[in-house]
């Protein structure tokens, strides 16, 4: 979702729900865009908010455009590997 558009924690949180993600809870994807953070995958920007305090926007870093690349090659190996052990039975 961030490799989208720059978006905010609790903006991807409903984007999630969203997409059926019903159980996802706030608790857990911060400390998730914590971590992409501090692994230089994602950067984070402050803009004002309409309704309170500035927010924390999260914007993808060229070391995190290829991590979702290599990430989406294995996972299409691995659902592809998953295919043919079902084609055996």
């Amino acid at each position: 979702l961030i490799e989208k558009e720059p978006t905010y924690g609790y903006e991807i949180v409903i984007q999630l729900k969203q997409l059926g993600f019903s159980e996802l809870s706030e608790s857990t994807l911060y400390p998730m865009l914590l971590r992409l953070e501090q692994q230089e995958k994602v950067t984070v920007e402050r803009r004002p908010s309409p309704k309170g305090p500035s927010r924390k926007y999260y914007v993808v870093t060229e070391k995190g455009r290829q991590s979702l690349f290599d990430f989406k090659k294995n996972w299409n190996q691995l659902c592809q590997l998953v295919e043919n052990i079902f084609k055996e039975e």
